[in-house]
């Protein structure tokens, strides 16, 4: 018998009976939607006219030969050839990857250790006077941080001069000007002003780890070094995605450090292909060349960060 209320509707029933919008609900969220686009028009702007145009305009310039003022002549994928052929193209390709190891993997790493090791002390006045001393790095000017380290990495600097102090003269050398030691230290002064800022985001992501987990570990027998692994690295895979994806790209796009303290010698040794683009583009001027390169090296830093971006999110690559 059917109750004096009705029935309860069915799920059919249910559907149907949602509301249909009205014109007046799609005319406000039309409204809405315009003035969010409005605000966010002006960023959109300039995003167009400084990033998206340039890039657009590198890939054009790519395809010509083409010396900056003349008229350019269409050379296709000659110039993308010339980068993947020559042996001094990709000998400086090659430098940019090694400085990956001193850039990236060598802050990374110590700075795992040293966040670690001050993680307990990061809350009070001592532990904004470490942070601030590990960040400090980050902070001077790379044009300065290249002059200092030349001087100190000099025949005479001081560098040298402590060796020589220790009875170790042998060793010393001209480190910037070697080519034998140029481009590890250059590697050495990209570490130093980037471990900073990957051990204080290191320590960042520590300080929001359960401390709960850590009881456990100690709880089923973890001493330190199981502690780290099974607890720290794995509760850091964010951090540490943005430690390697900043130092990455610093590494692949690096240039200050590299033309203020060597200028890209001896030789070819430490030039790079930041160095080498403005040096195509505006000593040689071969702009179809130098555009090339710069496609080539954007493609190089994405081919690197995108499987780390996937990796840091638990994507499979």
């Amino acid at each position: 018998m059917t109750s004096a209320l009705g029935s309860a509707p069915t799920g059919r029933d249910s559907r149907r009976a949602r509301p249909i919008p009205t014109r007046a609900h799609r005319f406000r969220w039309a409204r809405a939607a315009g003035t969010g686009w409005l605000y966010v028009l002006p960023a959109l702007v300039m995003y167009a006219v400084f990033v998206l145009r340039p890039l657009a305009l590198t890939l054009q310039y790519s395809l010509y030969n083409w010396n900056g003022i003349g008229v350019a002549r269409w050379v296709g994928l000659e110039n993308y050839l010339t980068v993947f052929t020559d042996s001094d193209l990709l000998k400086i390709i090659g430098n940019a990857i090694v400085l990956i190891v001193f850039f990236s993997f060598i802050p990374v790493a110590l700075g795992l250790l040293v966040a670690s090791m001050v993680r307990r002390i990061t809350t009070g006045a001592f532990g904004t006077v470490v942070r601030t001393i590990l960040f400090l790095p980050q902070v001077i000017p790379l044009v300065a941080a290249g002059i200092a380290w030349s001087w100190l990495l000099s025949s005479n600097g001081l560098i040298n001069q402590v060796l020589r102090a220790l009875g170790l003269g042998v060793v010393a050398r001209a480190w910037l000007g070697d080519f034998d030691t140029a481009l590890p230290a250059v590697g050495v002064i990209g570490a130093w002003v980037l471990l900073g800022l990957c051990t204080i985001l290191l320590v960042t992501g520590m300080s929001k780890i359960d401390p709960a987990l850590y009881e456990a570990a100690r709880l089923d027998g973890a001493g330190p070094v199981r502690e780290f692994l099974a607890v720290t690295l794995p509760s850091l895979r964010q951090e540490i995605g943005v430690c390697l994806t900043v130092t990455i790209i610093a590494a692949l796009a690096s240039f200050d450090i590299v033309y203020i303290s060597t200028s890209g010698g001896p030789g070819l040794q430490t030039t790079v292909p930041g160095l080498e683009i403005y040096r195509l583009a505006f000593s040689q001027r071969q702009v179809g060349l130098a555009s090339a390169l710069a496609v080539v090296l954007m493609l190089l830093v994405l081919a690197c960060v995108l499987p780390i971006q996937r990796l840091s999110r638990g994507e499979k690559p």
